[in-house]
């Protein structure tokens, strides 16, 4: 079984793509920036792009039905890793204990700072 998502509070894809895919108990969500899916603007700040990024996927998995908390692996990209302390920090706001497996890599992106992508269980489905 193969379940598309779009959440409806989650900001518009760039591309064609769908927000998640939902199949074999997990979630598995498309990459996210830092625009706010409210006011389409993006944050100047890193941390604050970082946080927004995060909320986004945060919005996109609660739509799949899951959570932060079921989150098994999170990829990151990061324009700048001499900021790696700094998306840790914001990072650990969301995952504060038993954080999932994560790769961070340096890369250059199109208009922001931050993109990540993460799997996550679906517990009702698992």
């Amino acid at each position: 079984m193969r379940e598309t998502i779009t959440a409806e509070k989650g900001p518009k894809p760039a591309g064609p793509y769908s927000h998640a895919v939902v199949s074999g108990g997990f979630v598995f969500v498309s990459g996210q920036g830092p625009v706010d899916p409210e006011t389409g603007a993006m944050p100047d700040a890193f941390e604050d792009q970082v946080r927004q990024t995060l909320k986004n996927l945060q919005t996109i998995l609660e739509a799949a039905g899951s959570s932060l908390d079921d989150v098994v692996k999170v990829n990151a990209y990061v324009t700048d890793l001499t900021r790696f302390a700094q998306f840790n920090e914001v990072y650990s706001e969301f995952f504060s204990h038993d954080p999932p497996a994560r790769t961070t890599v340096g890369t250059s992106l199109l208009g922001f700072l931050v993109e990540i992508d993460c799997i996550a269980a679906v517990p009702e489905r698992a």
